[in-house]
């Protein structure tokens, strides 16, 4: 496990970008250089000439430079414990700190999904566009629990209200599950899952609900764990979490177990308590 070094990351979302950026990450010369490159007509992408605002994925396209095919990045997972405060996109023109700074990689990252500024816990990052497509799509139904501290008490008419659904601008948002793991005087700590993942989703069904929300955590994704990784580390994923993330999306309905050895609580090779 690592503790994070600033990185100069990268702009732009997805997996495309500008093919001289492709080029200069590449080792073939400057950006300047590599946009010559493209003027003179010497790169091809997927057998078509490239031309100076052309956008390439040299995870899944074809580059050549005069003829030779450029050689495609290793590619790489990472899990990160998000700290609030800090951005998942990939351009921010406030400035702000981003995921992808966190993460020092010679390939350009992204995240996979989001968790809103304020929010912090598990959070995915990769140069896999294909893999990051696969695990965000909302048909795989990735399941995915939170721990929300929310101001007061919570009743039970709101439990039944989260787990039958609410009603927000682009459809009903439900919980798959809901469950109260701690009262505390002032506040009550909940534990949701999610299959699904709207834009602030938590925040605006509890608040439909007069709930304020103090603290959102995400402690999972799928059969992946966050366990005890220190806020702002991250680690990569190994061969056996890869692979349960592609079983858990390729079989939404009838997922695997997790495999021996993917770690759950931060026990490898604990199976844990499902949630």
């Amino acid at each position: 496990m690592r503790r994070p070094a600033r990185s100069s990351g990268a702009s732009g979302e997805g997996s495309a970008q500008r093919v001289q950026k492709v080029l200069a990450a590449a080792g073939l010369g400057s950006r300047r250089q590599c946009e010559e490159l493209i003027i003179e007509g010497r790169v091809e992408i997927d057998g078509k000439t490239a031309e100076l605002g052309s956008r390439a994925d040299p995870m899944r396209q074809e580059i050549r430079v005069d003829g030779t095919k450029l050689a495609r990045p290793e590619r790489v997972y990472y899990a990160l414990n998000k700290p609030p405060g800090v951005v998942c996109t990939n351009h921010d023109p406030a400035g702000r700190a981003r995921v992808i700074d966190l993460v020092p990689s010679p390939s350009r990252l992204f995240a996979i999904g989001r968790l809103d500024r304020a929010s912090e816990g598990l959070i995915l990052l990769t140069n896999d566009g294909e893999f990051a497509n696969t695990v965000a799509h909302p048909r795989h139904e990735i399941e995915k629990i939170y721990r929300v501290i929310v101001a007061g008490a919570i009743e039970d008419a709101s439990i039944r209200k989260l787990l039958k659904g609410i009603h927000l601008a682009e459809g009903v948002a439900r919980a798959k599950s809901v469950r109260i793991r701690k009262k505390h005087k002032q506040s009550t700590e909940l534990e949701l899952v999610l299959a699904e993942g709207r834009n602030r989703e938590i925040r605006r069904v509890l608040a439909r609900l007069g709930h304020k929300v103090m603290r959102i955590r995400r402690i999972a994704i799928g059969p992946l764990r966050l366990g005890e990784m220190p806020v702002g580390a991250y680690r990569p994923l190994a061969k056996r979490e890869i692979a349960a993330m592609k079983a858990a999306a390729a079989r939404p309905d009838d997922r695997p177990r997790t495999p021996r050895g993917v770690q759950r609580d931060g026990v490898p090779g604990r199976t844990g308590e499902g949630l």
